[in-house]
C-alpha cells in the first residue's frame, strides 16, 4: 500500500458540495486518484484542510480495511481535524466496504462525516443521501474542468497530473542521450578528487565544499524559473550535496513560506543527476513540496531518494512525518543558517576528558 498522500495547510479551495469535493481532490493531492480512498479533513488548526489518499484493499480483506480506517481516523484526530469527507474511487464492490468501516472508525474518534461519496467513470454517488431528486441511483455526472474549484486551484498555482504514474514521471531522471550530464558529472567528480588529492585535512575540504555550495544554491534558487542551472552547475551541486553539512545548509535555506523556486530547482537537479547523487536533492525537493502541503510530490521524491539509497536517514525522517499526516506548518525546520553553524561547531568541539 502506498504511503498517504496529503496536501494540507492550504485553505484556498472552497468546498460546499459533493461536486466541489470531487473537483477539489485532484488538486489537493496533485493528481487524479484511482482505486483509492481519500479522506479530506477540515475544521482543523487554523481552518486548514488535509487530504489523505490510500490504496483500496481488495474485497474480503476486512483486517486491512479496518487498519486503513483506523490509520485515517488516528491521523485526523491527532492533527485536530473535527470534520471529514470520504471519497472512494472505484467500483462499488471495492469502495463500499472501505467507506463503511472508515465511517465507523471516524465516528468512534468523534469526527463528524459531512459527506461520503463513491467516484467512478465520471459520476459520483453519495452514501449519505438517498433522495433520487439530488442523488439519482445511476450517479451524478461531473466535469472537473468547468468547476469553480478547478479555477480557484489553477489560480492558486495547484496542478493535477492525470494520475499518480504521471506524477512519478515528473521526478524521474531525464534521458542523457547525448551524454552531457555524464560528462558534466565526470568533471565534477574530478574536481572534488583534485581537492582530496592535495592531502589537506578532510575538515578543510568539507569547509571548502560548504563555502562553494552556499552561494551556488542561493544564486541558483534566485535565478529560477527564468534561468535553470547548467549541466556543470547541476552536476557540481549534486556532488557537493553528498556532504551532509552542505545538504543541511541547503535545507535551512528553503523558503518554507513560498518554496516555488526551491521546488523548481530541486526537481531540476533530481531529474538530471546520476543515482549516487539523488538522495539529498530528492529529500530537499520532498521537504519543499511538503511545505506547500503537496504530499503527493513529496512522496514520489522520497521514493526516488530511497531507490538510490534505502538507508538514507533524512528520507526515513520525512517519510515518517508524511505517514503521520503532520500538517506542514508543524513539520517545518525552524532553524536559521546561524543556528545550523552553531550546531555543527558544537559537534566538532573536542569531547572534554
Amino acid at each position: 500500500m502506498n504511503n498517504p498522500t496529503a496536501r494540507a495547510d492550504r485553505p484556498t479551495l472552497t468546498i460546499r458540495s459533493p461536486q466541489d469535493a470531487v473537483s477539489a481532490v485532484p488538486y489537493l493531492l496533485g493528481f487524479h486518484p484511482a482505486h483509492s480512498l481519500v479522506a479530506v479533513g477540515y475544521a482543523g488548526p487554523g481552518g486548514n484542510t488535509c487530504a489523505m489518499r490510500l490504496d483500496l484493499p481488495h474485497p474480503g480483506e476486512a483486517d486491512l480495511a479496518q487498519s486503513l480506517a483506523d490509520r485515517v481516523a488516528e491521523a485526523l484526530t491527532r492533527n485536530g481535524f473535527h470534520h471529514a469527507m470520504l471519497l472512494g474511487y472505484g467500483d462499488a464492490e471495492h469502495v463500499a466496504p472501505v467507506i463503511d468501516v472508515t465511517r465507523r472508525s471516524l465516528e468512534a474518534h468523534g469526527i463528524s462525516i459531512q459527506e461520503a461519496l463513491r467516484v467512478h467513470d465520471g459520476r459520483w454517488w453519495s452514501y449519505l443521501c438517498d433522495n433520487p431528486g439530488c442523488c439519482p441511483p445511476d450517479g451524478t455526472p461531473y466535469d472537473i474542468s468547468s468547476s469553480i474549484v478547478a479555477a480557484e486551484a489553477t489560480l492558486a498555482g495547484h496542478t493535477a497530473y492525470p494520475d499518480r504514474d504521471a506524477l512519478v514521471e515528473s521526478v524521474r531522471r531525464l534521458p542523457d542521450t547525448d551524454g552531457r550530464i555524464r560528462a558534466a558529472t565526470d568533471r565534477a567528480e574530478r574536481r572534488l578528487i583534485g581537492w582530496i588529492a592535495t592531502g589537506r585535512p578532510s575538515k578543510e575540504i568539507r569547509a571548502d565544499m560548504v563555502e562553494e555550495a552556499v552561494p551556488l544554491v542561493t544564486r541558483l534558487t534566485a535565478a529560477v524559473p527564468d534561468a535553470l542551472p547548467t549541466d556543470d552547475e547541476t552536476a557540481w551541486l549534486g556532488v557537493l550535496l553528498t556532504d551532509l553539512r552542505v545538504r543541511d545548509e541547503a535545507w535551512v535555506r528553503i523558503n518554507a513560506d513560498d518554496p516555488a523556486n526551491d521546488i523548481t530547482l530541486w526537481r531540476h537537479v533530481v531529474q538530471r543527476v546520476h543515482s549516487p547523487y539523488v538522495p539529498a536533492p530528492a529529500c530537499l525537493l520532498a521537504y519543499a513540496a511538503y511545505c506547500t502541503g503537496d504530499g503527493g510530490l513529496a512522496n514520489v521524491a522520497l521514493d526516488r531518494a530511497v531507490e538510490a539509497d534505502p538507508a538514507y536517514s533524512l528520507a526515513s525522517l520525512l517519510r515518517e512525518v508524511i505517514h503521520a499526516a503532520i500538517p506542514p506548518s508543524r513539520a517545518r525546520l525552524h532553524m536559521t543558517p546561524e543556528q545550523l553553524a552553531t550546531a555543527y561547531a558544537e559537534q566538532e568541539e573536542p569531547t572534554p576528558p
